[in-house]
């Protein structure tokens, strides 16, 4: 009686978590997505984070919100981590390049701007603001800037890159590759340049991706999920099913948050396979139409009373019966002991 009394107060302390499914009536606008994601083998300048949704919305190049902290090869911290500046190291790499080789003359802007495009930057602004197609191998000045520019230290050394977005609350794809990002004739674009796609290992370890806050007894399925690449290129894209949730406290506190289902793919890109594409870890994902409602109960003191009753009468029952068994068949031993002796 004293086990099954113990065992029901247990049960009666904890907090019970009932789900259901139905379908999303809310009319939250915005959505935040956190992340942690560490790359082994890609200096942090070389990295950006951009975001795309179907309204139309584009976010190239973030920088609000975003964290990043330099790494040795071997995963170890070389500095704090800091606020990332969009591409603020390309942009000191570019202006040593003018320093290292000047460009003596006003150089061309092919016809995209008046006046002097001295540096490969210059350039590539300038057909931005056209919309025309950019091929850094076409410009005199791309061509002089990459055989000055290419740093060494680009790949002997890791990057933490973590923080969280601000999106609005439809399907929409953000990512993480090398390079810095911008949209020529509503084409998503990242120039590498001076190096070749092929140059970077996106060997990459998801500490942490969650869409929301995260619920404490449910692991989200990325993370620490580590992936290794075994050749340069490597586009890696990660399919999210956003799944809205709605979890209720006991004591009636709730907060909104979303749940999530993976499906992972990788390729190779490269003009030389044919495939075309950027390397980088990509994250496409769409919400679903049901929401999962979690709610905290705990059972009432009355309904805890009435399991207690419930286990003393049921023992008391239970022992009565085994108590009347064992009589009955002591008394039967008994006379038919007193049988044989009698015979």
């Amino acid at each position: 009686m004293v086990l099954l009394f113990v065992i029901e107060l247990q049960d009666f302390l904890s907090v019970q978590v009932s789900e259901e499914l139905f379908v999303d009536t809310t009319r939250i606008p915005n959505m935040t997505i956190n992340f942690d994601i560490t790359f082994s083998r890609i200096a942090c300048p070389f990295l950006s984070v951009d975001a795309i949704d179907s309204s139309g919305e584009q976010q190239f190049g973030v920088e609000h919100n975003i964290f990043k902290r330099r790494l040795d090869i071997e995963g170890k911290p070389l500095q704090e981590a800091e606020l990332d500046t969009l591409n603020k190291n390309h942009n000191k790499t570019e202006n040593a390049t003018t320093d290292i080789a000047p460009l003596k003359t006003c150089q061309s802007c092919y016809g995209a701007a008046e006046g002097c495009c001295d540096t490969c930057s210059d350039v590539r602004e300038a057909y931005r603001k056209k919309n025309w197609a950019f091929n850094p191998d076409n410009f005199e000045q791309c061509r002089v800037e990459k055989n000055f520019t290419r740093d060494s230290s680009a790949f002997k050394e890791g990057c933490q890159i973590y923080g969280y977005l601000e999106v609005n609350r439809v399907g929409g794809s953000f990512h993480i590759a090398p390079g810095k990002s911008y949209s020529v004739n509503h084409v998503h674009v990242h120039d590498v340049q001076p190096y070749q796609s092929e140059d970077f290992n996106m060997t990459h370890t998801i500490n942490v991706l969650s869409f929301g806050r995260s619920i404490e007894w449910k692991a989200n399925p990325l993370d620490g999920y580590r992936k290794s690449a075994e050749k340069g290129a490597m586009m890696y894209q990660y399919y999210i099913k956003v799944v809205p949730t709605w979890y209720v406290h006991l004591d009636k506190s709730e907060f909104h948050t979303n749940q999530y289902s993976v499906t992972r793919h990788q390729k190779v890109v490269s003009f030389l396979t044919g495939d075309t594409g950027v390397p980088g870890v990509f994250f496409p994902y769409e919400l679903s139409p049901l929401m999962v409602r979690y709610s905290e109960n705990q059972r009432s003191v009355g309904h805890f009373a009435t399991d207690i009753c419930t286990i003393i009468g049921g023992v008391f029952a239970v022992a009565g019966i085994i108590d009347s068994l064992l009589y009955r068949s002591s008394k039967l031993l008994q006379q038919k002991l007193q049988i044989g002796k009698a015979t």
